[in-house]
């Protein structure tokens, strides 16, 4: 067993290891339920809009998740939101997922570089984020696109300074050396051996990058910064807040506040699992 173990790719060993932690197959399985969610949000409830006869009408059996103020279904704004928030989250994640590999790899491999590169990504972690992405948000304009790319712009630091971190353990690896002496260029040595090397890491972070970013949308479009012609959790909360039912209507704010809160969780317990896995001294 033990030789057979000692064969064994370390993706597959992470893999079995991921496995048997039942934490991670779980939240694994509810992120994916979500996805699905967004995906067939037409064919699980219609698109919430105009007026509805009961008005704040407590869950029952008409609504499962109650009515809003104007009588539109609850449950059909969150399902519907479910999409919206996971695009944001999906979107703004793989900007700033692109923007702090390159810079955090390129702080790693090109030594003279790595002084100003850690000078910007410092003064961008320094930066009051919620104050400037309000700021921003407000002088773009509300749209799904100005949210994606505000919340990418102030998430991309965190994934550089990982990333980085990770890249100064594999530059110095022999096998790199090696790849310098036999005249690879720089282009195919990063392509080859340091991003492989900074895989895990990133896989995390856009795990995390993703759950952030749903949390910053929602809280964008919680203060009336999203999108008005579309659907998201924050919204759901942005309308409860705006009519005055946040207090008097728990139902309005109780649900789409359990689905921010399930995904990130899940995606947490995803993160933490996918890295107790990938590390040998915890399998």
């Amino acid at each position: 067993m033990t030789v057979t173990r000692a064969h064994e790719s370390p993706g597959r060993l992470t893999w079995q290891a991921f496995r048997r932690n039942p934490l991670g197959p779980s939240a694994v399985a509810v992120l994916l339920l979500m996805g699905v969610v967004a995906l067939c949000a037409p064919l699980i409830a219609d698109y919430p809009s105009g007026y509805g006869e009961q008005v704040l009408a407590p869950p029952g059996g008409g609504h499962w998740f109650g009515t809003d103020d104007l009588g539109r279904d609850v449950f059909a704004q969150v399902v519907w939101g479910t999409r919206v928030s996971i695009v944001v989250g999906l979107a703004a994640s793989a900007l700033a997922i692109v923007a702090g590999v390159v810079v955090g790899v390129a702080a790693a491999y090109f030594r003279r570089a790595d002084a100003a590169l850690g000078v910007v990504v410092d003064l961008s972690l320094s930066l009051p984020v919620l104050p400037l992405m309000i700021l921003v948000a407000a002088l773009a304009g509300p749209s799904v696109p100005t949210l994606v790319v505000v919340i990418a712009a102030f998430s991309w630091p965190e994934v550089a300074r990982v990333v980085r971190s990770q890249g100064l353990a594999v530059v110095p690896m022999p096998y790199v050396s090696a790849s310098h002496a036999l005249g690879g260029s720089h282009l195919w040595i990063i392509r080859r051996h340091v991003l492989p090397g900074v895989a895990p890491v990133v896989a995390v972070s856009v795990v995390l990058t993703t759950s952030r970013a749903v949390l910053a949308e929602a809280g964008l479009s919680f203060l009336g910064l999203g999108d008005p012609d579309s659907w998201s959790w924050g919204t759901i909360l942005h309308n409860a807040q705006r009519s005055g039912s946040l207090a008097t209507a728990w139902w309005t704010t109780l649900f789409p506040s359990l689905a921010i809160l399930l995904l990130v969780v899940s995606a947490t317990l995803v993160a933490v699992a996918y890295n107790d896995a990938s590390d040998p001294r915890t399998r």
